[in-house]
This record gives C-alpha cells, sequence and structure tokens, in this order.
C-alpha cells in the first residue's frame, strides 16, 4: 500500500498547490525518498490538474448519460454468457450459527426506524457470534438460489435491481465472540466465514484508508462491501451503474435497522481513499472495487445479553 499511498498523496495535494514540505510531512518520507517520488509521479501532476477541472460536471454528466436515451444493448441481449452470482476465496473457514434460529427482544419495528441513527462510539462489550451470524443474513443472506441455462439469480433479504445483487461482503473482526480478531470474507451463499489474514497492522491500514475516521478503530466490526459491476451490467448496461448504489444504500440500511435490534450502533462511512482500500484486498477497481463500508458495536450504556 506504500506505493499507493505515496502516489495518491503526491498527487493529490501536488495539483491542488500545496508546498512539497507539506506533501513530505503528509506521506512522512525521508528527503531521499521524496525526491524519488516526485521524479516518479512528477509527469503524472498535469493531467491530475486536468482531471479535477472535468470533476465539476461529472454529476450532471453521470445523469445525462446513464438515462435510458442512451442505454446500448446489454450483455444479455447479446447472448453472452451470465456473470457468476458468488465469489469464492480460500482459507480457514469459521462456521457460523445458522440465523433462523436467533431471536431477537428488540423486535418493534416502527421503534427501530424511530430509534435508527448514526452511532460513532461504541461500548468495549463484544457481539456474540450469533449477533454476527444475524447481522450478515439480514444484510447479504441468500434466501434462494435459481440457475437456469441463461441466467443465474439469489433472492437475498435485501432488494437488488433484476436481483443482481452485486456486492461481496468483507469484515475487519475486532470484536466477536468465538472469532480471533481479523479481515475475514463472508460466504454468502453457504452463510460462513473465510479468514484472510490476522495482522495487527490490517486495521491501521483500514483506518487510514478510511481517512482516519476513529469509529473504524472503536468497532466490534467494519463491513467492508464491493461491487462487482458485470452482475448488473450484464443485464442493465450504463443503467447499471445507478443500480449500483442504490443497491448498496439498501445493504446498510438493513444494518442500521438489524443493529438497532440488537442494541448497536451502526455508522456507514462514505469518505475512504478507494485507492488504498482496493489495492490492499486485491480489486483492480475496475471489475471489482470498494463501494462502501460501516462501522457497529455494541452502545456505549448497552449490557451484555
Amino acid at each position: 500500500m506504500d506505493k499507493v499511498r505515496e502516489r495518491f498523496f503526491y498527487l493529490r495535494m501536488k495539483s491542488r498547490g500545496y508546498e512539497d514540505k507539506v506533501i513530505q510531512d503528509e506521506i512522512e518520507v525521508s528527503d531521499e525518498d521524496y525526491a524519488r517520488i516526485v521524479q516518479e509521479y512528477d509527469s503524472e501532476v498535469a493531467e491530475t490538474i486536468k482531471k479535477n477541472e472535468e470533476v465539476e460536471g461529472i454529476g450532471k454528466k453521470f445523469m445525462e448519460l446513464t438515462s435510458y436515451l442512451y442505454a446500448s444493448v446489454s450483455d444479455q441481449m447479446k447472448g453472452i454468457p451470465k456473470p457468476e452470482v458468488f465469489k469464492a476465496r480460500q482459507g480457514e473457514v469459521i462456521k457460523l450459527p445458522n440465523p433462523q434460529t436467533i431471536r431477537v427482544e428488540h423486535n418493534d419495528f416502527r421503534a427501530i426506524l424511530e430509534d435508527r441513527k448514526s452511532i460513532r462510539e461504541y461500548s468495549e462489550i463484544p457481539i456474540s457470534k450469533d449477533e454476527l451470524s444475524y447481522l450478515l443474513w439480514l444484510t447479504q443472506g441468500v434466501k434462494e438460489l435459481k440457475e437456469t441455462e441463461k441466467n443465474s439469480v439469489t433472492f437475498r433479504t435485501v432488494p437488488s435491481a433484476g436481483a443482481r445483487h452485486p456486492f461481496e461482503t468483507y469484515l475487519y473482526i475486532n470484536r466477536v465472540e468465538g472469532v480471533k480478531p481479523g479481515f475475514y470474507f463472508y460466504n454468502a451463499g453457504k452463510h460462513n466465514l473465510v479468514l484472510l489474514d490476522s495482522e495487527p497492522e490490517t486495521l491501521e491500514n483500514l483506518w487510514l484508508a478510511c481517512n482516519r475516521q476513529n469509529m473504524v478503530k472503536g468497532a466490534a466490526v467494519n463491513f467492508i462491501w464491493s461491487a462487482i459491476p458485470n452482475r448488473t451490467v450484464w443485464r442493465y448496461s450504463a443503467r447499471s451503474w445507478r443500480y449500483l448504489y442504490l443497491d448498496a444504500g439498501h445493504v446498510c440500511q438493513n444494518l442500521y435497522l438489524a443493529g438497532e435490534s440488537i442494541n448497536c450502533g451502526v455508522c456507514g462511512i462514505g469518505a475512504f481513499i478507494d485507492e488504498f482500500i482496493n489495492e490492499y484486498l486485491g480489486f483492480d477497481g475496475e471489475n471489482e472495487f470498494v463501494i462502501y463500508l460501516a462501522s457497529l458495536g455494541k452502545k456505549v450504556n448497552a449490557k451484555k445479553l
């Protein structure tokens, strides 16, 4: 991530007119290393400035070009083979409790909706493995898989345009009973976890990638959702790019409501450095990329159930 980090901050700050000493202090490198960074990336500064100017009208351009007026013929209509509906990751498998057996005390739906709010400070009380299973089931749980020769869809606990469900769920677990801290992948098809790494610097890297927001370090669990756009683009072409962000909102809102029902606070995170997280998770930023994050933990006044 260091090479990604130095390039990101050099181009971002240099294109905005920051002095070299300020940039060097942000990147935290020696004079010798900073000279190398200037030599490696200075040729990209002009292009970065140009892109900064293009950003001014990007919202309007996005809405215009994703209009149905300009929609191209989709890959599905062209007969291109269907994309995968699940992603697999290798590692130690951690089984989760059956979510159908889990019951919660707080099930007043109106109260849950009215009490829901973003919470950034959490208790040191861990969440249980039952609760983690419950949260994962209610955010990306697979109720049914339907496969045909021409199409494959999953029906889940959240809505998604055309039942395409373009997301994968990753977790940084800090305080979950019976689960060691580390970075995990949620295998939605099998409802289990796959341990990807348990290196202590992982949480520090995630905190840096989220612009040093303290709730990332204080959370019992951080949820990280990646998007695999081709699952949706295969069917809906350019219009899909609107659907991706709408669908991500559905997922995070389910986490807010599910968290509220077990006395957990949740805070959605949209301020993150895409390049850092994509690099760390091994995403190319095109075929798969981080789209949304959220921190979660027991409320400060929570009692252990």
